[in-house]
């Protein structure tokens, strides 16, 4: 087997150790008004390669021909902010998108309630005037 193959996967894998690190789970703090914001996030990573020697048709060649490639992937989803306050800590966590019509539905059912809430009051205070 050819030493290109180890040799393109270690240096792959020091490119996104270059582009992820520790900043990228735990963000860089943010400092507004006196209130400090850090993200925290998850990483994702996935990592493929393959390759072969082929089988030269030249005798006098010592060395086979290699073919082969890497492919790599890498996420970085939101999943909370740690807010900092006058001492106090607290975790805000982001809200995962609805994968299904079903969820958008029941996500969206209190903001409804609140809006009819809101137009019915609304009439009632026009009836009363």
């Amino acid at each position: 087997m050819s030493k290109n193959l180890p040799n393109m996967l270690e240096s792959t894998i020091s490119k996104i150790r270059e582009m992820l690190d520790a900043n990228s789970v735990v963000g860089q703090p943010i400092v507004v008004d006196g209130v400090t914001i850090i993200p925290i996030s998850n990483i994702s990573v996935g990592l493929g390669g393959g390759g072969s020697d082929y089988v030269s048709k030249h005798p006098n060649n010592q060395e086979n021909p290699f073919g082969g490639g890497v492919g790599a992937g890498a996420k970085v989803t939101p999943v909370a902010f740690l807010i900092i306050k006058d001492g106090a800590t607290r975790m805000v966590p982001v809200p995962v998108p609805a994968n299904t019509t079903v969820d958008r539905v029941v996500e969206m059912v209190p903001d409804t309630l609140d809006k009819i809430a809101s137009f019915i009051e609304s009439k009632t205070e026009k009836k009363a005037e």
